[in-house]
């Protein structure tokens, strides 16, 4: 005989998570974007003003404002890493950090977040 089970939920479904990634929409929760864009587990950061790689320094600052253990940045179809130097102001402030393409990044984002971790996706989505 096996025993009951109690199930209880966590929560996470109540997070920020990505529940939909096509081609030039991002959906957040039951929200939908169509503009790059930032995500925590309690923050959106709509209209983020990185539209390509060369323009991260423009808005590193807001990210790392997020004090994430992890960041997760997504450039677009494809993987793009940026500049040496924008590596080393992340990696000094102590902060782990994946380059991926969308998809990757935001099947990443959720894992760690599932996994209840301090983590931040920035996904760069290109302007149409």
């Amino acid at each position: 005989m096996i025993p009951a089970m109690k199930m209880t939920l966590d929560g996470i479904h109540e997070q920020n998570l990505v529940t939909r990634l096509d081609s030039g929409v991002v959906g957040i929760g039951a929200r939908e974007y169509r503009s790059s864009v930032v995500v925590c587990a309690s923050t959106v950061i709509e209209d983020w003003p990185v539209r390509q790689v060369a323009d991260l320094a423009a808005g590193l600052e807001a990210v790392l404002d997020l004090r994430p253990d992890i960041l997760v940045l997504g450039t677009g179809e494809t993987q793009e890493f940026p500049p040496p130097a924008l590596l080393a102001r992340i990696t000094g402030r102590r902060v782990g950090f994946e380059v991926m393409d969308n998809r990757a990044a935001c099947r990443t984002y959720n894992v760690l977040r599932a996994e209840s971790r301090n983590v931040v996706l920035a996904l760069i989505q290109p302007e149409s």
